[in-house]
């Protein structure tokens, strides 16, 4: 796999809070995207999202739970949880889809 800059990678995505798959290993679907604190709706997936922040921080919503994840965290959602990212999120978010 080549050397992958996530967070120069993430800068130049169109969007913000729409993923570009890197590659996978193994299983697993690397993608990144770029956070820009706006709010993001609320989903659910049939398998386990790893979400680990790259550069700045999430502001995660599982439930009526607000977590903040910090630079170097990686919050762990299990399957079928619903989730959501409040406002203020800013950076870049790696995902790990299980």
């Amino acid at each position: 796999m080549p050397l992958l800059d996530f967070v120069a990678i993430a800068e130049q995505l169109p969007e913000s809070w729409k993923s570009s798959c890197l590659g996978q290993v193994g299983p697993a679907r690397i993608k990144v995207l770029r956070m820009d604190e706006q709010t993001y709706e609320e989903e659910t997936h049939d398998y386990n999202e790893g979400l680990l922040v790259i550069s700045g921080y999430l502001h995660l919503r599982i439930g009526d739970l607000a977590i903040r994840v910090d630079a170097g965290q990686m919050y762990l959602v299990e399957a079928g949880t619903a989730h959501g990212m409040l406002t203020g999120s800013q950076g870049t978010l790696m995902i790990i889809d299980l």
